[in-house]
């Protein structure tokens, strides 16, 4: 049965050969930081189920240790092989490898819990559309290269490159929706519950559902995660407002609810991967130019959604 493990081997595998090319490049403090950080999260990520608990969490305490001090920032990258003098030759052929990765997450996910082989699935069901982005992923890779007849060691150079200069907010994600876990057992979700209930009449099936999108969007803005709000806010005012009180769809619930969410990330400083890191790579004079263009898209597709979700919530 295939299962994320080798994924997330390969990937881990791929991040130490990031730190080898980082380190290579220069003897440096800089250089000796940043690959020690890119080195300790591939082993987090390729052995972090096998290694103890404590020792992991002390990697994790020096992967921030390293990020708050500075060092783990873009440096002056060579590119070795110039790919862009090719993009005239095969226009939106480019294109193609990148669509590949989401085709392949939708034929996989739906492929993957379907097919049996003696009497067993052949992907786990749960991780099914995971796995499967993980296989588009690998033949996107393989096809660009193909295509560009980019040497072997290219991905690891450009990968050296990008991750210097996106730096450690590569990993908010990550470290965000953990902290949302965090706060669901903490159990901030129930003060949140007490505290809509008491200030709106959440008896009214509607209301619960303004207060649930609104919560998603507000907490994902203060957070810079959909997924850390998601388990809050589902578990404070989604479960008990809306699904137990009112009858409300769970699968609409979850969905709409990661929409309303993530429109609080387009408008969100928080979350600087996705808009001001882009701000810098596209030197913009303006950080925050990238956040003013996305408001009104998100306060559109809010309201959207918003509508979407108070029509369909109780009637399917």
């Amino acid at each position: 049965m295939l299962t994320l493990e080798p994924f997330y081997k390969l990937g881990g595998f791929f991040l130490v050969l990031v730190a080898v090319r980082i380190f290579g490049r220069g003897q440096t403090l800089r250089h000796w930081c940043s690959a020690l950080f890119w080195a300790i999260l591939g082993i987090t990520l390729a052995y972090g189920q096998v290694l103890d608990s404590a020792f992991v969490g002390g990697l994790v305490v020096t992967l921030v240790v390293l990020a708050a001090s500075g060092y783990v920032k873009a440096g002056n990258e060579t590119v070795e092989h110039d790919v862009k003098s090719n993009k005239i030759d095969f226009g939106f052929k480019l294109l193609y490898p990148a669509l590949v990765i989401p085709l392949a997450g939708v034929i996989g996910s739906l492929l993957f819990t379907r097919i049996k082989i003696h009497g067993a699935l052949i992907a786990d069901s749960g991780q099914a559309p995971l796995i499967a982005l993980g296989i588009g992923a690998l033949i996107a890779l393989v096809w660009s290269m193909r295509m560009t007849h980019a040497p072997i060691k290219q991905p690891v150079v450009e990968g050296a490159r990008l991750f210097e200069v996106i730096g450690y907010a590569i990993i908010l994600p990550q470290l965000l929706a953990a902290l949302g876990t965090i706060f669901t057992h903490a159990g901030v979700g129930q003060v949140i519950a007490g505290l809509v209930a008491q200030a709106l009449p959440t008896h009214i099936p509607w209301v619960a559902v303004t207060a649930y999108c609104v919560g998603m969007a507000l907490f994902t803005i203060c957070m810079g995660n959909a997924f850390a709000a998601f388990s809050v806010i589902t578990a404070g005012i989604g479960l008990p407002l809306v699904i137990k009180a009112h009858g409300g769809n769970p699968a609409i619930l979850a969905s709409m609810g990661m929409l309303a969410g993530y429109c609080g990330t387009l408008i969100s400083p928080m979350a600087a991967n996705f808009n001001i890191i882009p701000a810098v790579l596209l030197e913009l004079k303006d950080r925050n130019a990238i956040l003013k263009a996305q408001l009104p898209i998100a306060l559109a597709i809010f309201c959207a959604n918003l509508g979407i979700l108070i029509f369909c919530v109780f009637r399917y």
